[in-house]
């Protein structure tokens, strides 16, 4: 384990010798329970921030499409209810961001929990500049997603109950070690989403684009 020697504190535009060929990125990664909104804020950030927007769930998915011998090794465990490896994720998300021609990311629904977390610093040697959690009451999470006309199979009660047990047994852990290093930007996501936007556009402020 080595030694971490004046951390610093984070600031818009931290260096850190990474695993993506010397290229420098800012990386926020977005946590938030199933109907939080994160989903809705981060096409906001994307649009008036200039971040590229890393789905850990769409990029999964991508790659069981591409009919790659990776993406049926990963249809493969999913079909098997095994949980598809973090250092498979991992390199997926890095991939993405190498490929990309952004040097922004927010990096959603990863890490999942301290496994996936841990894993992700020691691979890419990435830290984040933060943590953006939408924070939401379980009822109006379930509300909202109960009100979702989108067909969802997994949107009944007692499926919406699990993934928050989930998100609160998993993801929690990594929100309080964050907390500890001051690295967590809290929103009020029970808000109307325009209300909420005005939160995350104050967060965000140190990253308007700059003009050409």
């Amino acid at each position: 384990m080595g030694t971490v020697v004046d951390a610093p504190v984070v600031v818009a535009e931290e260096v850190t010798e990474n695993m993506l060929g010397g290229k420098k990125v800012t990386v926020v990664f977005v946590l938030g329970g199933p109907g939080s909104g994160k989903g809705t804020q981060c096409a906001n950030i994307v649009e008036h921030f200039g971040f590229t927007h890393l789905s850990a769930g769409d990029l999964l998915r991508a790659e069981i499409k591409s009919g790659s011998e990776n993406g049926t090794m990963i249809e493969n465990m999913i079909k098997e209810g095994k949980i598809v490896p973090s250092e498979v994720t991992i390199k997926l998300l890095q991939d993405a961001m190498i490929k990309s021609e952004n040097d922004k990311f927010l990096i959603d629904g990863f890490p999942r929990n301290e496994e996936n977390r841990a894993a992700f610093e020691n691979v890419t040697k990435i830290s984040p500049a933060f943590v953006l959690f939408f924070d939401c009451s379980e009822e109006e999470m379930e509300r909202r997603l109960l009100g979702r006309n989108q067909g969802r199979v997994d949107d009944n009660i007692e499926t919406i109950k699990k993934r928050f047990k989930t998100f609160v047994e998993s993801s929690l852990p990594v929100i309080e070690h964050y907390s500890s290093k001051d690295k967590v930007k809290k929103i009020d996501a029970a808000k109307p989403i325009l209300e909420v936007f005005e939160d995350v556009k104050a967060i965000f402020a140190p990253y308007v684009p700059k003009a050409e």
